[in-house]
């Protein structure tokens, strides 16, 4: 599976406003792991919804300029376009304060879905966006139509951490990204305990779920893939804001994998793409591919 080309990746789930100290940043996880695929040449499509609202209209112009195509956004007449309060701690770690009901805990099956699902090879999404059955549903029937592979972005925010919802999407996925608490919390439900070695292999192993990474914030990432475990420290960075770091990272470790990259090459410039993310202010900043490659080059060695 490292050796897949994803030649159409869709990614479904939440798009939002990241309500910051600082101001109003674009945001939602799937939403931004498109734009860092985009940032690195990628075409991918994404699905979700927004209202008809001044602050859907703005998103959706965001989206536009940011290079993604819009044909399977959808515009929700009675939900209003989602708004997420973030709260940094001393350290720049964000918490988020998630509001409901909104547009995209309503996005739709339509003729149109099924068209894209039928040619998708990838389709990356996250838990969260799985808190409302509408949208769960629409999910369930794109996969059920697409021949491609999946790739899921547990997000065990509280209170949208259903063990119901995070087990049945584990059981259908082949690539599953999730940081190291999350790892033990899921370990935890079925009563294994062990290190992360061990317990990303019965992930993969209990779920049927081939390539698992497991994020560890400023400390790397470490790949759980036929059944070797590769793993990477991280590199050194002056943290702005952690926000969007981590989609960034899935980004980077879709587009090292689709290339044919070694597990460990691929494992790095992910590392790499997340810690230059993490060093730039807002979730999306603008960079280009040698801008994450200078930034490995120069701090390799730095950790060890």
């Amino acid at each position: 599976m490292a050796e897949a080309k994803f030649n159409t990746i869709v990614c479904f789930g939440e798009v939002l406003w990241d309500m910051l100290p600082a101001g109003e940043k674009p945001g939602g996880a799937p939403m931004n792991v498109a734009i860092h695929l985009k940032r690195h040449g990628v075409n991918p499509f994404m699905i979700s919804a927004v209202g008809n609202d001044a602050e859907g209209q703005k998103l959706s112009r965001f989206l536009a300029r940011s290079g993604l195509d819009l044909s399977f956004i959808q515009s929700d007449e009675m939900l209003p376009t989602s708004k997420v309060l973030v709260h940094l701690d001393s350290e720049r770690n964000a918490t988020y304060e998630i509001c409901q009901p909104v547009a995209w805990d309503n996005i739709q099956y339509t003729d149109e879905l099924g068209e894209l699902a039928a040619k998708t090879d990838l389709t990356v999404f996250g838990t969260l966006a799985l808190r409302s059955e509408p949208t769960k549903k629409t999910l369930l029937k794109f996969l059920e139509q697409s021949p491609g592979k999946r790739f899921l972005d547990v997000n065990l925010r509280p209170p949208f951490d259903s063990r119901e919802i995070v087990e049945e999407m584990l059981y259908l996925t082949d690539f599953a990204k999730l940081n190291d608490e999350e790892l033990r919390k899921i370990a935890g439900w079925r009563g294994v305990t062990g290190d992360e070695q061990e317990l990303a292999g019965w992930l993969s192993n209990f779920y049927k779920c081939p390539i698992v990474c497991v994020t560890r914030g400023a400390n790397g990432a470490a790949l759980f893939i036929d059944d070797v475990f590769f793993e990477h420290p991280g590199f050194e960075v002056t943290a702005v804001d952690t926000v969007g770091a981590g989609d960034s990272f899935l980004a980077g470790l879709i587009v090292g994998l689709s290339a044919g990259n070694s597990p460990e090459k691929a494992l790095e410039y992910a590392c790499g793409v997340g810690a230059f993310v993490a060093s730039q202010h807002g979730a999306v900043p603008e960079y280009l591919p040698c801008d994450v490659e200078k930034a490995i080059a120069k701090n390799s060695g730095s950790r060890s």
